[in-house]
């Protein structure tokens, strides 16, 4: 375990049905680097992943969004899935989680769905992303210029397509979590 990453503290916002590889392997390289992370969700002391065919683990939640602090957080995590976003975008308090991120300017890492709930937030307009490519048409709505790459790093919000992105996707989000505008909020 490294400390590469010892003053940064990440949200990551799930609900059940989020593909488990997208958190659970961000999350691991987070622990290895010496981040602090925390599952946050919307209901319940668990929430249950998506495997890529069917039901996977449960994932312990470690602070229920109606108690969760985004201004305590560096920076936000948002692991797809199909079911996931769906239901985030679709709860006030979740988004308005996410919007904490986006006013803010703090760094924002989405893959494969979870740009959905960025749409939702209204953090997307005039921002050039990538996503699973179901998502294409949606983003372009919502004025994102959508873009078939493994990783795009557009400001402070980090995308990517889908689960054999993760390599790129992870150090991408470990390289601006380095950057000297995370580590510093006051907790």
């Amino acid at each position: 375990m490294s400390n590469e990453l010892g003053n940064v503290w990440v949200a990551i916002l799930v609900t059940d049905g989020f593909e488990q590889v997208e958190l659970t392997e961000p999350l691991d390289a987070l622990n290895e680097a010496g981040a602090t992370a925390h599952v946050i969700a919307p209901s319940g002391d668990w929430v249950r992943a998506w495997d890529r065919t069917d039901w996977g683990e449960e994932i312990p939640v470690d602070i229920p969004l109606e108690r969760a602090n985004p201004a305590g957080y560096d920076a936000l995590l948002l692991p797809g899935g199909l079911y996931n976003p769906d239901k985030l975008r679709i709860n006030p308090r979740a988004v308005e989680f996410v919007r904490h991120f986006v006013d803010a300017r703090k760094p924002i890492a989405a893959i494969c769905h979870g740009p959905w709930t960025l749409i939702e937030a209204g953090a997307v307009r005039g921002r050039r992303m990538t996503s699973y490519p179901s998502l294409r048409t949606d983003l372009e709505n919502a004025g994102a210029q959508w873009v078939n790459e493994e990783v795009v790093e557009d400001g402070e919000i980090i995308t990517s397509r889908n689960p054999n992105d993760l390599p790129a996707f992870i150090a991408r989000m470990k390289t601006a979590l380095k950057r000297d505008r995370v580590g510093t909020t006051a907790r």
